[in-house]
């Protein structure tokens, strides 16, 4: 069983940056990796990022390579999303599950987080 909690969504304008958390309990050290995804309104849950429990090799969507970051704290019970540069596609709501990338192979998700970029 693993508990994943989101938090740090909310209201912010283009161009500016806001910095996703998503706290881990249970036993997701049996995981390959935790990962951020994203669902827009009427659209797919489309994969972001992930870092591997492991190692913490880091994977980035193209979608979001070169705007957001990934990282962990040294527990390893602490992954973060910090999103640059946003932008008024990027309003959905956002989850951290166990998994990369993609969807069809999580196990647990977190209950998400709202981010809306508009001015």
């Amino acid at each position: 069983q693993v508990q994943l909690v989101e938090s740090g969504g909310g209201l912010v304008q283009p161009g500016e940056s806001l910095t996703l958390s998503c706290e881990a309990s249970g036993e997701f050290l049996d995981y390959y990796a935790i990962g951020w995804f994203r669902q827009a309104p009427g659209k797919e849950r489309e994969g972001l990022s992930c870092i591997t429990i492991t190692d913490g090799k880091i994977y980035y969507a193209d979608s979001v390579k070169g705007r957001f970051t990934i990282s962990r704290n040294d527990g390893k019970n602490m992954v973060y999303l910090k999103m640059n540069s946003l932008k008024l596609e990027d309003t959905a709501v956002y989850y951290c599950a166990t998994g990369c990338l993609d969807r069809t192979l999580v196990d647990f998700w977190g209950q998400g987080t709202q981010v809306t970029v508009s001015s």
